[in-house]
């Protein structure tokens, strides 16, 4: 029984990365996101002054927190957070800054304060695991990680 060259042929082909936020296309230059005016140029989505006439459309990043569909969670628990709250949002603060500087499409969407924990919600994988990372280092203490989706979110926790 000859199944052919690449094996059974019955089967769906499961894709490698699907993430519905991401461009798979390439938009004109220069293009405008309508609410944070960050500018697609050169490939990438950066922080110029915007041109007066370019394409207008709304940048992933402002889509996921319109759609409110996070891709990091960071959630900090513990009393030493409840104690040093102030100071650690700060901190919090500063990394989103940074992160965001140099990355327009990653930023913090939400940030909810609760007795026993505190949950922040980004729009890219990469601010949740800075922020977790500057936090763990900063204050010690336990963190932990796990992608889940093909890479495509990330659910990290740390806890004093």
């Amino acid at each position: 029984m000859d199944k052919g060259q690449y094996g059974r042929r019955d089967r769906l082909m499961q894709e490698k990365r699907h993430d519905t936020y991401r461009e798979d296309k390439k938009w004109p230059e220069p293009t405008v996101c309508t609410e944070c005016k960050s500018v697609y140029i050169e490939g990438r989505w950066t922080w110029y002054e915007p041109p007066v006439k370019a394409n207008m459309v709304l940048c992933p990043a402002c889509q996921r927190t319109a759609e409110n569909y996070p891709a990091g969670y960071l959630e900090l628990k513990g009393s030493f957070f409840d104690s040093h709250q102030e100071e650690m949002l700060n901190l919090i603060r500063n990394e989103e800054k940074q992160e965001k500087g140099e990355h327009p499409l990653e930023r913090i969407m939400d940030i909810a304060v609760e007795s026993e924990n505190t949950l922040i919600t980004t729009t890219g994988i990469h601010l949740a695991r800075r922020i977790g990372e500057a936090v763990s280092r900063a204050y010690q203490g336990e963190l932990s990680f796990s992608y889940g989706d093909g890479e495509k979110t990330i659910r990290a926790s740390w806890s004093r």
